[in-house]
């Protein structure tokens, strides 16, 4: 059974944080997003989806990697 005290991840505050860090624009990442994965993505689009919490774990892959940044998972013990 899962604990109720579950932390909620807001992907779209972590992508403003790397975006801030790297002095990104969301434009400049759409355009980067698309040309690694070959799938069209608007500003907006992107900033829909981030918004809707609909961003896959893969795209977030690819938004890391894109801003040198990378996704962990560490066991909790």
């Amino acid at each position: 059974m899962l604990e109720s005290n579950l932390i909620t991840i807001d992907a779209k505050k972590e992508v403003k944080i790397m975006l801030s860090k790297k002095a990104w624009t969301m434009k400049m990442l759409a355009e980067k997003l698309s040309q690694a994965s070959g799938k069209y993505y608007s500003q907006q689009n992107l900033n829909y989806r981030l918004s809707q919490n609909k961003l896959k774990l893969y795209e977030m892959g690819y938004i890391c990697q894109i801003l040198g940044f990378k996704i962990e998972f560490i066991e909790k013990i």
